[in-house]
C-alpha cells in the first residue's frame, strides 16, 4: 500500500515542474518578442503590407500615419513594388482603415496600379488572411509587414499561419513594457491554441 504522503509529494512535484515549465515558456516568449521588436529590416519583398490602425473620418491617426509613411519610404527605396493597406471600420465609421490608407498614399504620389486595398479584418489575423487571398490572385506570397515595433513577432507568426512568407519592418516608436507583455500573452496563447481561434475571442 502506497503511503499517502508519497502520492502528495509526487503531485506537488508535478505541479511545481508544470509551473516552472510554464514560467520558462512565458519568459522565453517575452525575450523573443522583445528581440523581434528591435530587429531591423534590410531586405526586399514583393509587397509592403501596412496593418491598419485608427482613422478619424478618413484621416489616419498619428499611429496609422507613421505606419503609412514608413511603408511609403520602403516603397520609395525600392524594397517593394506594391503597397497593401488593410483594415475595416468601426461601427458608425464612414471610412475603413484600408481606404483611408489608400487615399493617404495616393496623395503622397503612389499610383493606383501600385496600391491594393484590403478592407476585411478587424484584427491582425483577419487582415493578413484577407491579404493572403488577394495576393494569391496576383501570384504573390512574400511580404514585409509594417506595424509598430512590439507587434513584430506575433504579426510574422500570424502571417506564416495564414500561408505568407513575411519579414517585418518597424514603423518606429518605442515599445512599453505593457505593450510587450500584451504581445507576449498573444504569442504564448497563439502558438499552442492557434492565432485564428484567439482572433475570434473579441
Amino acid at each position: 500500500m502506497k503511503h499517502p504522503r508519497r502520492g502528495f509529494r509526487r503531485v506537488r512535484w508535478l505541479v511545481g515542474m508544470s509551473l516552472l515549465f510554464c514560467g520558462l515558456y512565458v519568459l522565453a516568449s517575452f525575450v523573443q518578442v522583445q528581440r523581434a521588436s528591435t530587429a531591423s529590416f534590410d531586405g526586399s519583398a514583393s509587397a509592403v503590407v501596412i496593418l491598419g490602425a485608427a482613422q478619424y473620418d478618413g484621416d489616419p491617426s498619428p499611429v496609422f500615419e507613421r505606419r503609412l509613411r514608413h511603408g511609403f519610404a520602403l516603397y520609395e527605396a525600392g524594397k517593394a513594388e506594391l503597397i497593401v493597406t488593410t483594415g475595416s471600420n468601426q461601427e458608425g465609421d464612414r471610412f475603413t482603415e484600408g481606404f483611408t490608407g489608400y487615399e493617404f498614399l495616393r496623395e503622397l504620389g503612389v499610383p493606383d496600379e501600385d496600391l491594393v486595398v484590403v478592407v476585411d479584418g478587424k484584427n491582425t489575423w483577419e487582415q493578413l488572411s484577407a491579404t493572403r487571398a488577394v495576393l494569391n490572385d496576383r501570384g504573390i506570397n512574400d511580404i514585409v509587414i509594417v506595424s509598430d515595433a512590439y507587434h513584430a513577432l506575433r504579426s510574422r507568426l500570424i502571417a506564416e499561419d495564414v500561408g505568407l512568407e513575411a519579414d517585418f519592418s518597424s514603423a518606429g516608436g518605442t515599445s512599453s513594457f505593457r505593450e510587450l507583455a500584451r504581445e507576449t500573452a498573444g504569442v504564448v496563447l497563439g502558438r499552442p491554441f492557434g492565432f485564428r481561434r484567439l482572433s475570434n475571442l473579441r
